[in-house]
């Protein structure tokens, strides 16, 4: 992979409609790094909110570690159909702006928040994803594409999740990309409800503890990929 020059800084803070989100981490520049350029598409749960500051988002924790130069295009409530139509001008097509970075790495941890539509939106739900990854691909053909599973919150686990899951699966293998399985259990026994909670105090979204424990998930997921990141 080649290096190359920072794009932007770091964002804060996401995650579901429906369900209200906790303020931003306070953001903060990114550390001078020349590594592999490394863009992140998804929502609360990788744009850190609940976090203490950006720092500790699981993103952050990995790509320092790597020392990738990381762009996060994560947004609060955002899923593939979830909040498109109503995030603004730009907003509403973070793909494109993900193409734009021109990264040497993608990640996708999209698909949470599509459950709160699916009821309503199933089809739909199912088409965005195979485009999105579709033009992800054909944008970004030189990019390695990491496909995960889309993380979960809480112990009530409704159908549409695994459901989600698999559509996502499948659009993975379908362009090429590494996909990484059991992430909407990471958090298992650690919910809002759970004696050994790892949850902010808006019980939707991860602590501190629970962010650096998605970044140990991810760094052991990203080490059984072949090759390994």
């Amino acid at each position: 992979m080649r290096a190359r020059r920072l794009l932007g800084l770091i964002a804060a803070a996401s995650l579901v409609l429906g369900v209200s989100a906790c303020s931003a981490p306070t953001a903060e520049p990114a550390p001078a790094v020349t590594g592999p350029v490394v863009s992140f598409y998804g929502d609360s749960y990788t744009r850190g909110t609940g976090a203490s500051s950006n720092d500790k988002r699981w993103s952050t924790i990995v790509s320092a570690e790597r020392g990738w130069q990381e762009i996060n295009r994560s947004e609060n409530g955002l899923g593939f159909v979830n909040r498109r139509a109503s995030m603004g001008p730009g907003l509403d097509d973070i793909p494109a702006q993900v193409i734009a970075d021109d990264p040497d790495l993608v990640f996708v941890t999209m698909g949470l928040n599509d459950n709160f539509s699916y009821d309503r939106a199933a089809d739909r739900i199912r088409e965005t994803i195979d485009s999105d990854l579709q033009r992800l691909r054909d944008g970004l053909p030189d990019a390695r594409i990491v496909v995960v599973e889309p993380f979960w919150y809480t112990a009530d686990r409704p159908a549409s999740v695994d459901i989600i899951a698999g559509w996502v699966e499948d659009a993975a293998a379908r362009i090429g990309a590494d996909h990484i399985d059991g992430a909407s259990h990471w958090l298992d026994g650690h919910y809002a409800d759970s004696a050994d909670s790892w949850m902010a105090g808006d019980g939707l979204h991860p602590d501190d503890t629970g962010y650096a424990h998605l970044a140990e998930q991810m760094d052991a997921a990203l080490g059984a990929l072949d090759p390994p990141l």
